[in-house]
């Protein structure tokens, strides 16, 4: 029988364990959000995956810090871990918040469109017409679930509070954004190290924030919340750590497209869990779309 080594596929699996390591945290982070606020939150969990991440490196590189990388690497690293982690994570948590992850990471699932998108626009990319049909049906999927028709055949309203969807599409074209800065400033460089840039910059992002808006107190009360502190604890593992770094693994071994396919999964994977532990009912409504929006994007990716 012929085997495929695992190296030849070391992309597609990172993005697999992305996509899982990503239900994970947004399960966590729901839970957490919903007690400590989204802003201490964040700190918090950048922090906490900052320190892995500095563990990590000082065992598998003998670095506390990424030195060696060049001050341009640095320049749009920290871009990208601003405009994803600071604004993106931002917006989405408080989208945890309002409509819960399960809805929240199906809008998310719009990352893979936005990101063709962005890329058609500042950097040429070619979008066929294949690309167009899968953000149509990526989308479709999205609004299947976001969506219904008024009574009486009246115009369309939201299914979920407006504030909610609204916050998570922000954070999806955070997340688009993000990617984007990633892919060009660090296309070969250490994943990991590469992550520990975004992280600081997310901790100085998130730090003059809660500076800003006075909510120093909110991150005290989260610290002595010791509930709150493991789901955290786990959430950043999984999240800021694991996750974030297999994303930029995945899309260097493998395609963008591709990474975002077996990334974009999440909606789907997060639907049993959510319903298991926030009793939160399955209806054949949002299964139906969160397929149609996985679909939709294998489409744009794969022709």
């Amino acid at each position: 029988m012929l085997s495929v080594p695992l190296g030849s596929r070391l992309g597609e699996f990172a993005a697999l364990a992305t996509a899982i390591f990503w239900t994970v945290t947004a399960l966590c982070f729901e839970f957490a959000g919903k007690r400590v606020g989204t802003r201490a939150l964040n700190l918090i969990r950048i922090t906490l995956g900052f320190l892995f991440l500095t563990v990590f490196s000082w065992i598998t590189r003998g670095k506390l810090l990424p030195l060696d990388a060049p001050p341009s690497l640095w320049f749009w690293l920290g871009l990208s871990g601003f405009v994803g982690f600071v604004i993106g994570d931002l917006l989405l948590f408080q989208a945890f918040i309002e409509i819960g992850a399960r809805i929240s990471m199906l809008i998310y699932s719009a990352v893979p469109p936005l990101s063709a998108l962005l890329g058609w626009v500042f950097l040429r990319e070619r979008i066929s017409f294949h690309g167009l049909l899968g953000m149509a049906i990526t989308l479709s999927g999205i609004a299947l679930v976001v969506l219904e028709r008024g009574e009486q055949g009246g115009t369309n309203s939201f299914r979920h509070p407006l504030r909610g969807v609204l916050f998570a599409f922000g954070g999806a074209l955070g997340q688009a954004v993000g990617l984007i800065l990633s892919k060009h400033g660090a296309p070969s460089y250490n994943a990991f190290s590469a992550t520990q840039i975004r992280c600081l910059a997310g901790i100085i992002g998130f730090g003059t924030v809660i500076l800003a808006t006075r909510h120093g107190r909110y991150l005290i009360q989260a610290l002595k919340d010791p509930v709150a502190m493991r789901i955290i604890l786990i959430g950043a593992f999984f999240g800021p750590f694991l996750g974030v770094s297999l994303s930029l693994l995945a899309i260097q071994h493998t395609s963008t497209g591709v990474a975002s396919t077996i990334m974009s999964l999440v909606p789907v994977l997060i639907i049993l869990p959510s319903h298991l532990l926030f009793h939160e009912p399955i209806r054949v409504r949002e299964i139906l779309g969160a397929v149609i929006a996985v679909t939709g994007t294998v489409i744009l990716f794969f022709h």
